[in-house]
């Protein structure tokens, strides 16, 4: 991680999350900003490796960012830094292109350590948000649930996404190429009503396929 966007409009909170993200990544370029405008204006001239994004804002909300970063920066990690763990606040900005959810009422060390687990392909989320998650794909139809609906080849698919590797690294280890992947993927997320990595991950856990992870 070279450098974050920390989109924050409380200057105590924006302190925490700076200081949480130089923990994290030692050395990492912190970019703070606390309004919509001046994000979206600064995403215009550089990427990002890493942006925390809190959702309320003075002039909007931050899945505006959030969607502006999918389109525009796909290869940075989008993680929410909010207070609210609300159905309202949560499924939008997963919605929206989020990769992670973490509530900034947290102790210190739990927020660096659910940041540095990016690396290691865990998806940075507090563990209500996760409990919220899980509940929700608990309630979508039996068959998406227990995975009836998905091909060996897509089972496969999800376990690799789990891991956090690339599309082209999941081609590799599995013999395809990464059009093929990217197809596999696409009929996932619309299988399962996911959206994100992290979605695919508790998805995964929920099937019981952690199990099949090498």
């Amino acid at each position: 991680m070279k450098s974050t966007l920390i989109l924050e409009d409380m200057p105590e909170s924006q302190d925490m999350l700076r200081d949480v993200a130089q923990t994290a990544f030692p050395g990492i370029n912190v970019h703070c900003r606390a309004d919509v405008a001046s994000a979206l204006q600064l995403l215009k001239q550089q990427p990002f490796d890493l942006a925390l994004i809190d959702l309320a804002l003075p002039d909007g909300s931050g899945t505006t960012v959030i969607q502006a970063l999918s389109v525009h920066n796909p290869q940075c990690v989008i993680v929410v830094a909010s207070l609210f763990d609300d159905d309202g606040h949560l499924f939008p900005a997963l919605r929206a292109g989020a990769q992670g959810y973490l509530l900034k009422d947290q102790d210190f060390a739990q927020l660096v350590s659910q940041l540095r687990g990016i690396g290691e392909g865990r998806p940075p989320l507090s563990p209500s948000v996760a409990r919220r998650l899980l509940a929700h794909f608990h309630q979508v139809p039996e068959a998406a649930a227990d995975g009836a609906t998905l091909t060996p080849r897509e089972r496969e698919v999800l376990v690799q996404l789990t891991r956090g590797i690339s599309i082209a690294k999941i081609g590799l280890e599995l013999g395809i190429s990464r059009h093929t992947v990217g197809d596999h993927v696409k009929n996932l997320y619309r299988k399962l009503n996911i959206s994100s990595r992290a979605q695919a991950a508790l998805q995964a856990r929920s099937m019981g396929l952690f199990s099949e992870l090498k």
